[in-house]
């Protein structure tokens, strides 16, 4: 089943999406992901915002920042695949021929990476999978080449690049990097394009003055996590429970086609057009599902 996300946002007043929203945000160079995170928190005076995948200060692009009680899904967004276009710079002269045969052998498909130096995490090698890694020009020079890719989440493009400069044997760097989409945040497009600062700070001027639909219009309801996982519907006389924390019991599911779920997967529970929260399928006896993350009901006063 899929959610009707704009039949959503049209139901909601403003300080319900405010609380339970995201706005994905076109990062300019210079300034951190948390710097940007904090600048919409500060902007809308909310009490928490936080990003969706750490960007490099001079990296540019789609960077999706959750509003308020939306922060709790960030976790869910985190693996979803990213999309770049980038310059990198070979350290000789190289065809694109050669050069597109040499990622083609080693940096498509699975890979192996081990995390640069400066990053946060362990430095440990991981799996990771190159679905795209394409060069669209070269310049004139013959070293500096335009390229586009397609990653997993999680996937290190700055030290893509380098290993790919190793396996060539004279090395590679790159030049610049913008990030076009996470998930489904798309730099362009009808749904869920990213906006940037100025007129995002533009916005937040009207709502100031009491329009607020330019800022409403950017705002994505956070329900917009069903478009990543299966939706199952629930009976609407257990809503109550389910919002107090109960599991999810066989019998408060709503069709019996919506039970055949693997074991262990998430998914998006909803009473109607009602987001309850996200669980996991763990058939324990007469329980279907407990919860890694509910919703409470959003005042409007």
């Amino acid at each position: 089943m899929k959610i009707n996300i704009e039949k959503i946002k049209s139901q909601k007043d403003i300080k319900e999406l405010l609380e339970f929203g995201i706005i994905n945000i076109d990062k300019p160079s210079g300034p951190t992901s948390f710097d940007i995170s904090d600048f919409v928190r500060k902007k809308l005076q909310l009490r928490k915002t936080s990003h969706f995948g750490t960007l490099d200060p001079q990296v540019t692009g789609v960077l999706p920042i959750a509003l308020n009680r939306a922060c709790k899904l960030t976790g869910f967004f985190l693996g979803e695949d990213k999309e770049y276009v980038g310059i990198m710079r070979i350290h000789e002269e190289i065809s694109v021929k050669d050069l597109q045969e040499m990622i083609n052998k080693k940096f498509l498909g699975k890979i192996k990476q081990l995390p640069p130096v400066k990053s946060r995490v362990a430095r440990v090698l991981r799996e990771r999978e190159v679905k795209v890694f394409e060069i669209l020009e070269q310049d004139e020079d013959k070293k500096g080449f335009l390229f586009k890719t397609g990653v997993q989440g999680g996937t290190y493009i700055r030290k893509l690049v380098h290993d790919l400069g190793e396996a060539l044997g004279f090395g590679a760097h790159m030049l610049e990097l913008r990030r076009i989409r996470a998930g489904i945040f798309k730099e362009h497009g009808k749904e869920y394009p990213s906006v940037n600062l100025y007129d995002f700070e533009n916005a937040v001027g009207e709502f100031v003055k009491g329009n607020e639909q330019p800022l409403r219009k950017m705002i994505i309801p956070g329900e917009v996590i069903s478009e990543l996982y299966p939706v199952v519907l629930v009976k609407n006389e257990f809503t109550d429970r389910i919002l107090r924390g109960s599991p999810i019991y066989h019998e408060y599911i709503e069709s019996a086609k919506d039970k055949n779920i693997e074991m262990d997967r998430k998914f998006c529970a909803f009473s109607k057009d009602i987001f309850l929260g996200i669980y996991k399928v763990v058939s324990e006896g007469k329980i279907f599902a407990k919860p890694e993350f509910v919703l409470q009901p959003i005042g409007k006063n």
